[in-house]
């Protein structure tokens, strides 16, 4: 959600309740170092979650990379202030690969490094905050889109890395197939 939407107090109270969580919900988090929560760590869970937090990362920075040079942003505007869909790299895969991101960098990796019924509660209210503020963004990028964005929407899916990579595969098979019988 973007300040200039930012006009009435439902959606200031949904940020705030967002941020909220994903303070409380950090991997370096502030419940577990100043000992509210004590929680006993597991190697194999907190390499695991290493893993997740470096791949959610990714997918959180994919945009600000891939944004400037394919979407037609404008020089000195923010990221977010693409002119053109991009639907390549990442976006090939998930339409929304930074709140994809946060949840594994910040929901799941917390759970994985600190295994607490709190962070597993939290982390499920965050990820379902995550999600809906996700089908905002596609409201906001039809209308920006318009119907580019809704065929877009059809052939990769919102959040779903697993089936973004699945659907990838198909329509590269099928371009292939396509490539082979001319």
């Amino acid at each position: 959600m973007t300040p200039q939407k930012w006009t009435n107090r439902k959606d200031i109270v949904w940020v705030t309740i967002a941020t909220i969580l994903y303070v409380v919900c950090f991997p370096a988090n502030p419940l577990v170092l100043t000992g509210v929560i004590e929680v006993k760590s597991y190697m194999p869970l907190f390499i695991i979650g290493w893993i997740v937090w470096a791949f959610g990362m990714v997918l959180v920075m994919a945009p600000i990379v891939m944004f400037p040079r394919l979407g037609g942003v404008p020089r000195g505007k923010s990221f977010v202030s693409t002119t053109r869909l991009v639907s390549t790299g990442i976006y090939a895969v998930v339409r929304h690969p930074q709140y994809t991101g946060g949840i594994y960098a910040i929901f799941v990796t917390t759970l994985l490094w600190y295994p607490h019924w709190l962070f597993a509660v939290l982390g499920v209210i965050g990820t379902t905050l995550t999600y809906l503020s996700a089908r905002e963004e596609d409201n906001r990028l039809i209308e920006k889109f318009g119907d580019d964005y809704i065929a877009y929407m059809r052939m990769v899916p919102r959040m779903n890395v697993f089936l973004g990579i699945i659907r990838l595969i198909q329509r590269r098979k099928r371009r292939y197939n396509a490539l082979e019988k001319d």
